[in-house]
């Protein structure tokens, strides 16, 4: 019996396309991230267990891929190392590591794949990438309106017009809670139960509150706060909590502030107030985001504020707040949508040198050179098959043009360039083929770029 050729549940393969779409994701990520001022960042992929363990929660440890200990360690079972579950632990611990060397204001974004052991699901994978960014050092709220105007910028450009923004505070939670009656010392177990509120719905967030020990009065009452009227407005939610819990600790004002600040970005009008937005990560301590998408189970991203995370490794608090997008799902959607340019489906290769025949190897070999030295992706055709099945290849792996060197063409000094989507053929001085076929490349590009990218509310088309 042959063994499996499937890789490990829960990771994939990537061939050519889907490299190119996400090359295409990450690029504009990128982008948009540097444009806001944010420098880039990597760390290892694996961290001492005890950096990751007690950051995420009950729900969280349970899912850290643990690396046991090897060589003559290895019969304890013991684990010593993990696999990155997030990239915000690593960086507090870089904050800490590297306090000295880094400025007041520290703002890094990082693009590196983590890993869960989760129950793989459509868009749910064991290991994928994070796109992260985080801002250190400051708790204005203007950290957090920027952060959120940096990921509607990225949606906007991708082609997305149907995200909203949640927004809540874990103090306004921890405010109801206590207000609904839940002792505190249930108020972790009750957040891990409301972040599932638009998974499981309302009845099954009862029952695991039930199972939780909280009381049948408290649950209803608790459940109630979170049901916001239909097309009610960012400031009447406000309003509304402010006559509920107050404003003694600030939080129903430090969200006025970040909703009134992202009215002036490319996130207005998508902000809304969730209060059932709970997110389960133990380390939040303020503002806490997500964004979702029509007829999307979960979200393409969140993030919200923590600033004590980096103390538990520094021993002092630190203001931090960040937002992880989830390639992952950006991809699915955008291919289900149909969302990718043709250019990012296209060739990577913008002209194949035919074989004319045998003799016909060094020049072939030697036109390629030209070719790409001119600035092109070129592809040699290794075999001195029929042109019939040369172009029938060329056109399979969707390239555009094909250069044809033939008896008559070489004594000439000329390169025939064949343009497979249109069929016509054009003979070039050898010299200028390169020129004659990048102006042409570049075209096309420019075509795809104004009329894939120029709708409302993008910014410019990229060159």
């Amino acid at each position: 019996m042959s063994e499996s050729t499937q890789p490990a549940r829960g990771t994939r393969d990537f061939l050519p396309d889907d490299i190119r779409r996400r090359q295409h994701v990450i690029a504009v990520i990128r982008d948009v991230y540097e444009r806001y001022g944010f420098e880039p960042l990597e760390t290892p992929a694996f961290e001492n267990i005890e950096t990751l363990l007690g950051k995420y929660g009950e729900e969280g440890n349970k899912l850290i891929f643990k690396i046991l200990k090897r060589g003559e360690h290895e019969h304890t079972g013991a684990a010593d190392l993990a696999l990155r579950y997030d990239l915000t632990v690593p960086l507090a611990r870089v904050v800490a590591q590297y306090q000295n060397a880094l400025p007041r204001f520290f703002k890094r974004y990082q693009i590196q794949p983590v890993w869960r052991a989760d129950r793989p699901a459509r868009g749910r994978f064991r290991e994928f990438y994070q796109c992260d960014l985080d801002a250190i050092g400051s708790t204005s709220a203007i950290v957090e309106a920027e952060i959120l105007a940096a990921v509607s910028d990225i949606l906007l450009r991708l082609g997305f017009d149907d995200f909203s923004i949640r927004v809540n505070h874990r103090l306004i939670l921890s405010g109801l809670l206590n207000v609904a009656g839940i002792p505190a010392a249930l108020h972790n177990d009750a957040l891990v139960a409301l972040d599932k509120l638009d998974k499981i719905g309302r009845d099954g967030v009862a029952r695991e509150f039930a199972e939780r020990g909280v009381s049948g009065d408290a649950v209803s009452k608790c459940l109630g706060f979170f049901e916001v009227p239909d097309g009610e407005l960012p400031a009447a939610t406000l309003d509304r909590l402010d006559a509920i819990v107050g404003h003694g600790d600030g939080s129903v004002e430090n969200l006025r502030q970040i909703v009134a600040l992202a009215d002036g970005t490319s996130a207005a009008g998508r902000v809304r107030i969730d209060l059932s937005l709970a997110r389960g990560l133990s380390y939040y301590t303020g503002a806490i985001m997500e964004i979702t998408v029509a007829q999307l189970a979960g979200s393409l991203g969140g993030g919200g504020r923590y600033d004590n995370l980096v103390g538990m490794f520094l021993g002092r608090e630190v203001p931090a707040c960040g937002f992880s997008l989830g390639l992952e799902r950006i991809i699915v959607v955008m291919t289900e949508r149909q969302m990718f340019p043709p250019a990012v489906a296209g060739s990577a290769v913008d002209i194949m040198v035919t074989l004319w025949n045998e003799n016909a190897r060094a020049d072939a070999v030697r036109l390629a050179a030209d070719l790409r030295r001119g600035g092109l992706r070129v592809d040699v055709y290794p075999d001195a098959d029929k042109l019939g099945k040369q172009f029938k290849y060329a056109g399979s792996r969707g390239v555009p043009f094909v250069a044809i060197v033939g008896d008559d063409e070489r004594a000439r000094g000329e390169v025939a360039v064949k343009d497979m989507r249109s069929g016509g053929q054009t003979a070039v001085p050898r010299a200028d083929a390169a020129a004659f076929v990048r102006d042409r490349v570049r075209d096309g590009k420019a075509t795809t770029e104004r009329t894939e990218h120029t709708e409302p509310g993008t910014l410019e088309p990229r060159t």
